[in-house]
């Protein structure tokens, strides 16, 4: 979280508490023309295996919070609020949820980059002090595992398991090798002969399709009779 969110989450989370519900932490959004301020609830701990949180609950908390922040007037200018259940990709804000879903896997951003990178995603292994060790996803090197300091932290999500949820398919299990099926002989078959395309041949513009006998010329021989024999002599 940011200071701003930080501050905000500590001075509205007894007013949570006293609703019965748990403030998760706060995502402080400044814009231009209007800030958001985000707030994640949840039911206490002890309540986590019998109920969940409800809109009646997010109303309820919006209704309390909004009087003490127009008391407390922690925000300067217009902003929206906004309170959410964590829903299935929880987001995680203080070292105590890290140790709460250990063995989950997380997508973390980091405030400084480290060995290189500033995302990472992997299992919360363990927690040790102040820092959280993960144990890398899709790592080149087997069983990798990386420390990072809490303070280190941007943002970070649990990584649902898709699967187990039943919104992804089951991954296949590789099986035993088939053997290779024996190849059959290539049927011949005979050449298939290609159908003979016709030529169509456009009329040329302006001429007529039917063609007119030329018109005959005065005393030109027909070609087409017989010439005339002559007697012969007796």
């Amino acid at each position: 979280m940011s200071d701003k969110a930080k501050q905000i989450a500590n001075l509205l989370s007894p007013t949570v508490q006293a609703l019965g519900l748990e403030l998760l932490g706060a995502e402080y959004l400044p814009a231009p023309g209007s800030a958001t301020l985000r707030l994640y609830i949840d039911v206490t701990e002890a309540e986590l295996a019998t109920r969940v949180v409800n809109i009646e609950d997010c109303e309820a908390v919006s209704r309390e919070v909004s009087a003490q922040l127009d008391v407390e007037d922690p925000i300067t200018g217009n902003y929206t609020l906004e309170v959410s259940s964590p829903g299935i990709e929880r987001p995680l804000f203080t070292l105590a949820q890290f140790a709460r879903h250990q063995g989950e896997s997380a997508k973390v951003v980091l405030r400084l980059p480290q060995d290189g990178r500033r995302r990472l995603q992997g299992q919360i292994v363990r927690i040790e002090g102040g820092n959280i060790v993960f144990k890398l996803d899709n790592s080149q090197v087997d069983n990798a595992e990386m420390t990072v300091a809490f303070e280190n932290v941007d943002k970070a999500r649990i990584m649902p398991d898709w699967v187990a949820l039943g919104f992804a398919p089951q991954p296949k299990k590789a099986g035993p090798a088939k053997p290779a099926a024996a190849k059959a002989a290539p049927k011949k078959t005979a050449p298939v002969k290609k159908a003979a395309k016709k030529a169509i041949k456009k009329k040329p513009a302006g001429k007529s399709a039917s063609k007119k006998p030329a018109p005959k010329q005065p005393g030109q021989a027909k070609t087409n009779q017989p010439a005339a024999k002559r007697p012969r002599a007796e």
